[in-house]
């Protein structure tokens, strides 16, 4: 399994950056490559443990998707889903809100497993590469859009 954990430094408020994690707001800057949109279980306006979220969007022009299953929420503060994908990665993704003074930090830890021997093989050559600069992208579109609002 993989494991990838990245932060970002972000002046603007915790509650700010927090309220970006909220499913309208996500695929502001959550998956902007793949120009995506979310799809929340009973229509939820917010996160809850249980609660699934299926995110569509464009690769490639192949339309890729995958469904996660909030398994932990706290609002402003935390986010973490367990995910399968349309290919069979299958992961979790974990977001933590931390204040730091009056701004904020975002630390984003990202684990997956491709399956079977190619799939390993074919990560250390490929995917983690590109899953960190995915997850760098996405870092950075949050920031941005946060210290606009700020």
């Amino acid at each position: 399994m993989a494991q990838i954990t990245l932060s970002v430094e972000i002046a603007a408020p915790a509650n700010l950056v927090g309220a970006l994690f909220i499913p309208q707001r996500m695929p502001y800057w959550y998956g902007q490559e793949m120009d995506c949109r979310f799809e929340v279980q009973r229509g939820a306006d917010e996160f809850q443990p249980g609660l699934k979220v299926k995110i569509i969007g464009q690769l490639a022009k192949r339309e890729v998707s995958l469904v996660a299953v909030v398994t932990e929420y706290k609002r402003g503060r935390l986010l973490e889903w367990r995910f399968r994908d349309s290919y069979g990665v299958s992961g979790m993704q974990r977001w933590e809100i931390q204040p730091v003074g009056k701004d904020a930090r975002v630390v984003l830890r990202d684990e997956y497993e491709l399956p079977g021997r190619i799939g390993k093989f074919w990560d250390r050559i490929f995917t983690q590469y590109a899953v960190r600069a995915r997850d760098r992208r996405d870092l950075e579109h949050l920031k941005r859009i946060a210290e606009q609002k700020g």
